[in-house]
């Protein structure tokens, strides 16, 4: 006979839940059993019976101490072979909490988990009465007429509490499962802290890859296509210089490849410069901004103030960061504040923080809301935790301030 996979379903759940409770009732009672006796114990010294008692009494507190380490350990493999819930070790900071659940809720559980399944076993005594009929003498058959009926009864009665048992045994595993992971498991305020930890270490990771990837590109560009643009200039270079002889038409050719493969190696240039400039991992932050605001379209005055007694530079991540703002912030006055005659940067180093500050004299109005190219900037710079802010009211002056941290 072919179960229906709907019953098949409840069934397999029906046995996963009861035997995660009957598992319970002995784990949560028996610290019931030590404080039951310890009461017991405190009883027999206030009425002064027995001189031995206290010796007993402290033996009890001392067991049900030891004890909840070890309840806490056997829940948590309970809830983790049964139910596929990993309850991490809850470390020394939460003994208030373990006690509070075995000691107190451990035995209105277990009181609860054994209500249930009496009530399964009842239910299933019940359901089989007819079976314990038949069973039965003849003689007790004959003794008790109108059994039939009070067996049909039974058995309704024995099938509604079957009938009840899955819905209150999935009401008091979700019960246990909230309680469970709340009470035996890490601080919830700790546990936060860990995860923050660990999602900014993996954000470091990925911006430290992706830096990584673009300084690849920026090295396969320079060896590989620039070279092979450079190599084709000069060919037609060459050609131009000493193909004398040529008809004007193709002379005409040779002349506009020639003039587009240079213009092809200053994109070029300009795009592996944009990707990683190699100057700023060989001679430092300085140097690169220093190039940057010479070849700015408008004046720049640049001052850096890195102390020298500092034992290291920031991080690449952070310095490309730093980079990539001040370029992109001369970008922007250039295209976006034709009015302005000026621009300045500063950067500074303040202990564990590296603030860039750009200003220019233009007539302001910048919006970082708008889905410029300031809300790239904003973005990036969170990459690495640091802070953005933009001042621009109409009328000008505009100025931006970035600060990215530089642990020491």
């Amino acid at each position: 006979m072919k179960i229906p996979p709907r019953l098949r379903r409840v069934l397999t759940r029906l046995t996963r839940d009861t035997s995660f409770l009957a598992l319970g009732v002995p784990l949560h009672l028996c610290i019931g059993f030590l404080l039951f006796m310890i009461f017991g114990l405190v009883w027999e010294i206030i009425e002064g019976h027995d001189a031995s008692v206290p010796v007993v009494l402290g033996f009890a507190v001392v067991l049900t101490v030891l004890c909840v380490p070890a309840l806490t350990a056997a829940q948590r493999w309970r809830f983790r072979q049964l139910l596929g819930i990993d309850i991490r070790p809850p470390g020394w900071r939460r003994p208030r909490r373990q006690f509070g659940y075995h000691c107190l809720l451990g035995t209105l559980l277990g009181g609860l988990e054994a209500l249930l399944l009496s009530l399964l076993l009842a239910g299933l005594a019940a359901a089989t009465v007819y079976v314990w009929i038949w069973g039965a003498p003849f003689t007790w058959r004959a003794d008790h007429p109108g059994y039939t009926t009070q067996a049909f009864y039974v058995t309704l009665a024995g099938l509604a509490a079957l009938a009840a048992v899955p819905s209150l045994a999935a009401a008091l595993v979700r019960l246990e499962t909230r309680l469970g992971p709340e009470l035996l498991g890490p601080d919830p305020s700790a546990d936060l802290v860990r995860r923050v930890a660990d999602l900014t270490e993996s954000r470091a990771g990925a911006v430290d890859a992706a830096d990584a990837e673009r300084r690849r590109i920026e090295r396969d560009l320079h060896d590989g296509a620039q070279q092979r643009l450079v190599s084709l200039a000069l060919n037609l270079g060459l050609a131009k210089a000493t193909l004398t002889d040529l008809p004007p038409e193709v002379r005409e050719v040779i002349d506009t490849a020639h003039r587009e493969a240079k213009e092809a190696i200053e994109e070029l240039s300009s795009l592996v410069r944009g990707l990683h400039p190699a100057v700023l991992d060989e001679l430092g932050l300085d140097a690169a901004l220093s190039g940057l605001a010479a070849r700015a379209p408008l004046p720049v005055r640049l001052r850096v103030d890195l102390p020298p007694e500092l034992p290291q530079r920031a991080t690449p991540a952070v310095e490309a960061v730093a980079y990539f703002v001040v370029s992109e912030a001369l970008t922007n006055i250039a295209k976006h504040a034709p009015q302005a005659t000026r621009a300045d940067v500063t950067v500074t180093r303040l202990g564990g923080i590296l603030r860039v500050v750009i200003a220019d004299d233009g007539m302001g109005g910048a919006d970082p809301s708008k889905g410029s190219g300031l809300t790239g900037l904003a973005q990036r710079v969170r990459s690495v935790d640091g802070t953005f802010r933009m001042s621009s009211p109409l009328g000008g002056p505009t100025m931006m301030s970035v600060e990215l941290p530089c642990p020491m």
